[in-house]
């Protein structure tokens, strides 16, 4: 079975800001604020994206409606 590198698939800067973060995580520092908003930006961009292809999606609800058997409590 071929595995595709990740390289390949993820931008180079979306990397670059990935391991920032990791390293930043990892040494208990806070995120430098560049590439926080970076990572921000890119996750409202996304966010918008998929509500735009999929609408408001409201899960949550019903789900815990089906955990709670129908009640109210």
């Amino acid at each position: 079975m071929e595995t595709k590198n990740t390289d390949d698939l993820i931008p180079a800067d979306v990397l670059a800001d990935a391991q920032v973060v990791a390293d930043c995580a990892a040494a208990v520092k806070p995120v430098p604020p560049d590439v926080y908003r970076r990572v921000r930006e890119r996750g409202a961009r996304i966010t918008e994206e998929i509500r735009q292809k999929h609408g408001i999606l409201d899960i949550g609800v019903p789900a815990i409606r089906e955990l709670r058997n129908g009640t109210d409590e």
